[in-house]
């Protein structure tokens, strides 16, 4: 049940945002009564810092799963954009600015964690994607890394855009195409453009 309550939070968290959503959501999205929800935790702060640990736990299974397909490293960024794509859809707010704002002991928690993940995903995107002979080689890659999370982070800063409905989407995959033109070799710009033609938001 605890696992259940964590997966259906972190789904409505993701939609709809952290501030707004309250136990009672969550409870009613489970058609289970608040108490059964403050039998494994003890409050929504503690309820926030698991449902996120988690949902970001699961969303690294499902990334390592598409990295295991063999696709080329653009088609395989494209193909972890598009499955997380519903994530934001209905989201007229950034869920992380919110989670920054409201619980940064849980905020400052993930990013360190993401970072080191990140890392670790491009780092072998960014290697496939050379030997596929679809970056350049001459490329800083601890550079483009660091460019690229910071790119990602700041979607999510409400001083810099406006969000309304799927805006989050938007610029997730103007940052990966920007991203990717900043590196690609010729043959790679040839499989980006395939990819942009038949993405959908």
């Amino acid at each position: 049940m605890k696992e259940t309550i964590l997966k259906k939070a972190g789904e409505i968290f993701s939609k709809y945002g952290f501030k707004s959503v309250t136990m009672d959501d969550i409870a009613n999205g489970l058609g289970i009564s608040k108490k059964t929800i403050y039998k494994f935790f003890k409050n929504k702060v503690e309820l926030v810092d698991e449902a996120v640990c988690y949902f970001h736990e699961e969303m690294h299974k499902t990334i390592s799963n598409i990295c295991a397909v063999g696709y080329n490293a653009i088609q395989e960024n494209f193909e972890i954009k598009k499955t997380f794509k519903d994530m934001f859809k209905n989201s007229d707010d950034s869920p992380m600015y919110q989670l920054e704002k409201y619980y940064p002991n849980t905020y400052d928690k993930i990013i360190a964690n993401e970072l080191s993940v990140f890392k670790e995903c491009i780092n072998s995107n960014i290697e496939k994607g050379i030997q596929e002979g679809l970056y350049r080689k001459d490329i800083n890659k601890e550079l483009t890394i660091k460019f690229y999370f910071s790119l990602m982070l700041s979607i999510h800063d409400s001083s810099l855009y406006t969000y309304n409905k799927n805006t989050i989407n938007i610029l997730e995959l103007s940052v990966l195409e920007y991203h990717t033109r900043a590196i690609a070799t010729a043959k790679g710009l040839q499989i980006l453009e395939e990819q942009l033609n038949k993405n959908e938001i």
